[in-house]
């Protein structure tokens, strides 16, 4: 009887390191969907390079990947084509008109959804590598705390929990946080309060979700910034637009501004 060969995988099985978390690497994340993430990883990595800085922006959002649809973009390589071992994840990045590099994600794909945690964590290590090049890398997690999300948010040096003032979103943030930390007591994990109807109500929502994680987890997360609610943000998606580019001045914008300048004070202390 003649054995079977083995079948030969997309690509070469590499045993992934141990993650080590980057201080140039923010990971943008939320316990639930729907509350602006993806648009503020965007316009985040928008507001980096407008300084100058060489930014990467990586859509790790497996399964519903839509930063390249926000920015209008058709990309002939992506996370997909990455994973089935037809290019490297360099050979994957896209420059945008904003002045940044994009590596799309593959919307749509159950079988990516469901990649195996290994497979990931050499897609992650392989990431890991590129940060070298790039001031800042800008994750842009999908929501939820699963294998995927958890295998991308181990290498960053600053996780945004982005939430706005529902009650389910709040729940889900505190669940994200207090799993992060049960993963990793040094992990760096600051809030953002989005689609605030003022700066002051923001304010009063991060104090809810703060009580909470004092009560209960005994750990005060930074509010890392507010971002009001703002139409030209709607606008902007819309339109496939990067909000700097459509309405620079808005005040949207100038929140992204300030939680860009909130970070550069306070940056993540270097990893030993």
């Amino acid at each position: 009887m003649t054995p079977t060969p083995p079948s030969s995988p997309a690509r070469p099985v590499r045993h992934p390191a141990a993650a080590v978390r980057q201080h140039n690497v923010i990971a943008v994340a939320s316990g639930k969907g729907g509350v602006g993430k993806t648009w503020l990883s965007v316009t985040l990595a928008h507001t980096f390079a407008r300084q100058g800085q060489r930014v990467l922006l990586f859509d790790g959002d497996i399964g519903l990947a839509n930063v390249d649809i926000q920015l209008g973009l058709m990309p002939d390589r992506d996370l997909g084509s990455v994973i089935a071992g037809r290019f490297s994840l360099a050979d994957a990045i896209m420059p945008s008109e904003a002045g940044f590099d994009i590596i799309a994600g593959k919307s749509g794909s159950a079988s990516l959804a469901t990649l195996d945690q290994p497979a990931m964590s050499v897609v992650r290590d392989e990431l890991m590598q590129l940060a070298k090049s790039y001031d800042r890398v800008i994750i842009d997690l999908g929501a939820g705390v699963d294998s995927v999300v958890r295998t991308f948010s181990a290498v960053a040096g600053i996780t945004l929990v982005v939430t706005n003032d529902e009650p389910t979103a709040l729940t889900d943030a505190y669940a994200y946080i207090k799993l992060t930390r049960m993963a990793d007591r040094n992990a760096d994990v600051r809030v953002v309060i989005n689609i605030a109807p003022t700066t002051r109500e923001g304010e009063r929502t991060y104090a809810k979700l703060n009580k909470a994680a004092e009560n209960f987890l005994k750990y005060s997360p930074p509010l890392a910034g507010v971002i009001r609610r703002d139409d030209k943000v709607r606008d902007a998606i819309r339109n496939q637009v990067p909000l700097l580019t459509r309405h620079p001045t808005c005040e949207a914008a100038e929140d992204v501004e300030g939680l860009m300048n909130s970070l550069l004070r306070a940056p993540v202390a270097m990893q030993p």
